[in-house]
């Protein structure tokens, strides 16, 4: 993702064509036909200028989708541009899941009867900050897959996923009466890759399966003109910071808009502060030239669950795991809610459009609840099981078929070893026992720390390393990388042989048994239970987790996301739907917290 530039948006708006302001198109039931044009679309043979912003279905709480596109539609905005995620549409190989959040249908049929075009971006591959950027963890457990390439497996695996989706969205196409007007081939392919035969196959499998009309790609200029993976008869989607006229050097005639240009940006674990960004006058400058755009994002919504992703170089350094926040100083924020920037931007798009957008709606309401004391509350310590035994530690996905959640290693150090204690990359959290013994943790994002030391003993004694894992990394030559502790330990010069490893996925089952054991005490982390009461029914609610330190919660068996006391966020987002009108049970898990703290309700993400 990249910054967009004064230069970028003057130079497309000497290709632009003037637009009417007489009412335009909207999804009727009848066929429309989106078509490219010297600098811009034509939409049923007339002018068309794309006014999208971008949001989930995944991120949004399913209950409130009408009212998050409501708000779009109410800042005049004309399209809807959406992100599918593979790996939450297809959690297990041939198993799809279309309940919940994952109802596309019921995503695009709202958008329709919102009066709203649709931007399909379905991936496979889609960044989105999203774990692994949309592709399922299950490709890693074939260990040398090669992932966005023509590998045939990886192949075979796409064309499943698209067989299913195209299935799903064949009807919502504009050609037949639908709202979508143009589907994305990939995501940023050109900063990733140069082998335009593998983006090709990606549209055509497209095609093959129903899915016409036209499409788009999406990268930045500088990587374009680079990779050159460029496709005929292919819209093309600017990341910010390009210079748009050098769209004429990729390909004659081509059609060139901003597919994303960013008013908010995400934030990190471990970042001073929440990221922003100042973005109303490129807004100006884009609505000027009346060029096609689409905010990225216009909601961003959460990551609910174990969703987050992840950034680092090439070489997984720089690591920088995603927030479970997805705010991203969007112009409508996490719960919904129209910022400051909203409305200045809705009277920026209705002086460009010369149409009055519909009336705001209201926010959807937050409420608070009294703090509360945790208890103890089931056992991580009895849940390790189905223990996979080999000579050096493997990574979660090929010893334990895993792609996420965490992980015990374990092995003897014999009697009178002794030294320095050096692991491979850590992936990404890990804390130490010696024979129960708290030795200490070390972090992904702390590299510099120094390594742990084991003093002699004259006896064996057992070495425990628990595994945290964030999300896996979505972007750039890191993607791929498994999780866990992969390859030789030593210890001083030797060479630790002899492990075995158990891993927990912290899916809705392993939760619920790890709930179910007895609750105990145990350094490794610890499971605990409270219960409240909002002080509003019907609101939704952010639970405030600045008393505890790092690990997991769920509200009535709703995984909000993971917290982590180097913040910036403290707070994570309970939507109504997830909440009871009586008593709602929060479960913890905490890596670091030998005892209970306090849980309580706020109505921001912060102040």
């Amino acid at each position: 993702m990249r910054r967009l530039t004064r230069r970028g948006v003057l130079a497309l708006a000497a290709l632009a064509p003037v637009a009417a302001r007489a009412a335009e198109p909207t999804p009727d039931g009848a066929s429309h036909r989106l078509e490219l044009a010297p600098g811009g679309f034509r939409l049923d043979g007339a002018p068309f200028r794309i006014l999208a912003g971008e949001m989930h279905p995944a991120r949004i709480p399913r209950s409130e989708w009408p009212a998050r596109i409501a708000m779009a539609r109410a800042m005049g905005l004309n399209t809807i541009s959406i992100y599918l995620m593979w790996n939450a549409i297809e959690p297990q190989p041939g198993v799809f899941d279309s309940s919940g959040r994952q109802d596309i249908a019921a995503f695009l049929r709202l958008c329709a009867q919102a009066g709203l075009w649709v931007y399909l971006r379905p991936g496979p591959y889609v960044c989105a900050e999203w774990d692994l950027g949309g592709l399922p963890g299950w490709l890693l457990f074939d260990h040398d897959i090669a992932l966005r390439t023509r590998d045939p497996r990886f192949l075979a695996a796409c064309e499943r996923y698209i067989a299913h989706v195209a299935a799903v969205v064949r009807p919502f196409l504009a050609k037949t009466g639908g709202p979508i007007l143009m589907t994305q081939v990939e995501n940023e392919y050109a900063s990733f890759g140069t082998d335009t035969a593998y983006l090709a196959w990606i549209r055509a499998c497209w095609q093959r399966h129903g899915i016409t009309g036209l499409f788009s790609i999406a990268d930045g200029l500088t990587q374009l003109q680079h990779a050159r993976t460029v496709l005929p008869d292919c819209a093309i989607g600017l990341d910010g910071d390009d210079d748009a006229a050098g769209v004429a050097t990729l390909a004659p005639g081509a059609t060139g808009w901003i597919s994303e240009a960013y008013p908010g940006w995400l934030t990190h674990w471990g970042d001073a502060r929440f990221a922003s960004a100042e973005f109303d006058a490129d807004l100006r400058r884009i609505l000027a030239a009346r060029t096609s755009f689409s905010l990225y994002v216009v909601h961003g919504g959460t990551n609910f669950g174990l969703t987050a992703g992840a950034n680092a170089k090439a070489d997984g350094s720089a690591f920088q795991p995603v927030i479970t926040s997805y705010d991203y100083g969007a112009p409508i924020d996490e719960t919904g809610a129209p910022t400051a920037a909203f409305h200045r931007f809705r009277a920026m798009i209705a002086q460009s459009t010369g149409r009055t957008p519909p009336p705001v709606p209201d926010a959807p309401p937050m409420t608070g609840f009294a703090p509360v004391p945790a208890r103890r509350a089931g056992s991580i310590r009895r849940a390790w099981r189905d223990w996979h035994h080999s000579d050096d530690p493997m990574s979660l996905e090929r010893g334990q078929r895993q792609s996420l959640g965490m992980a015990l290693y374990r092995t003897t150090i014999p009697a009178g070893a002794g030294g320095e204690l050096h692991l491979p990359m850590v992936r990404d959290h890990a804390r130490f026992f010696l024979d129960g013994a708290d030795l200490g943790s070390r972090s992904r994002l702390d590299p510099s720390a120094a390594p742990l030391t084991v003093a002699p003993a004259d006896r064996p004694r057992r070495l425990d390393i628990l595994i945290d894992t964030f999300g896996h990394v979505g972007y750039g030559h890191a993607l791929g990388e498994h999780k866990g502790i992969e390859g030789a330990v030593h210890l001083g010069a030797l060479r630790l042989r002899g492990w075995a490893m158990s891993g927990l996925p912290l899916d809705a089952a392993c939760v619920a048994r790890l709930h179910a054991l007895p609750p105990e005490d145990d350094a490794a982390g610890c499971l605990f239970a409270a219960r409240f009461t909002p002080d509003r029914p019907g609101a939704g609610t952010y639970v405030d987790m600045s008393d505890w330190e790092k690990g997991y919660v769920w509200v009535n068996a709703n995984a909000l996301g993971r917290f982590d006391r180097r913040g910036p966020q403290q707070r994570l987002f309970c939507p109504a739907e997830f909440l009871r009108p009586g008593g709602n049970e929060v479960l913890v898990l905490d890596l670091h917290r030998p005892a209970p703290a306090t849980l309580r309700g706020r109505t921001r993400l912060a102040g």
